[in-house]
């Protein structure tokens, strides 16, 4: 029914970070805080996340270095036990076992949080993602952190272009978008609305409004020219579907949008 279908806003904390880092070439030294958001859609035919923030490890009274390394000095976490994503779910009833799918934009470490923790969930992710996770590129290699990725679970595994708009329960509300260059298997997502209309969650594809007008590469990137191509396509998907666009770690955009218990439908 069109009334189980919701798609709920989630952070679970912030990234206290530095401009260059998120902007390239930008802003260098600027002191500079991002959301880390994640999104349960909650579907009839059974829950959904997009992604999951950051693990349980680095939350709390902590020192995240014991679980990021060296990269939690560019990218240190600000986030409490009860902003973990299955405590989050939880507080709004949220049985972990009731998620279908936890659908992954990519591996870094800021968005594989709800790895593992999902027991009756499939995984999807881009195949390309996972197998560069295990042997990325020594200046992406402090973004995956593989004890957060490399666990027993059901991976689905989409496959770049020919899974372009793979329709996850084959109705329209809510289909993957392939979009390359932050991380090689990048994925957004279209949920289609039945009252507030279509959302384009870019996650990453489009990190802040910046991204999204072209006027700054992420500040970590696979492949820019592949960041400025999806970004078309995100522009184009967008435009097509007169969507709103949410980006991935926008301080000015995110508290536009209703949080949860408040959600879209």
């Amino acid at each position: 029914m069109a009334e189980d279908l919701r798609l709920y806003f989630m952070s679970c904390g912030t990234l206290k970070t530095q401009v260059q880092f998120i902007k390239m070439n930008q802003g260098l030294g600027d002191p500079y805080e991002v959301p880390v958001p994640f999104f349960l859609i909650t579907h009839p035919r059974g829950n959904v996340l997009y992604d999951g923030g950051n693990a349980l490890e680095v939350a709390g009274d902590v020192d995240p270095h014991d679980h990021w390394g060296a990269v939690a000095d560019a990218y240190e976490p600000v986030m409490t036990e009860d902003e973990f994503v299955v405590n989050q779910l939880q507080r709004l009833d949220v049985d972990p076992g009731s998620i279908r799918y936890v659908i992954q934009s990519h591996l870094h470490l800021d968005h594989s949080g709800a790895i593992g923790h999902f027991p009756n969930a499939e995984y999807i992710v881009q195949r390309r993602e996972l197998q560069y996770a295990y042997t990325p590129d020594w200046f992406q290699r402090p973004a995956y952190i593989r004890s957060d990725f490399d666990r027993d679970v059901r991976w689905l595994f989409l496959d770049g272009e020919h899974d372009d708009l793979y329709d996850v329960f084959g109705d329209g509300t809510i289909r993957t978008l392939f979009t390359p260059g932050h991380a090689p298997g990048h994925t957004s997502l279209v949920v289609d609305l039945p009252e507030s209309g279509t959302m384009m969650l870019t996650a990453d594809a489009c990190y802040t409004r910046d991204h999204y007008d072209e006027k700054a590469l992420p500040g970590l990137v696979h492949s820019a020219s592949d960041v400025a191509r999806s970004t078309r396509k995100v522009h184009r998907t967008v435009d097509a579907l007169e969507a709103t666009v949410v980006t991935g770690h926008d301080p000015e955009e995110w508290p536009k949008f209703d949080k949860a218990p408040g959600y879209y439908s």
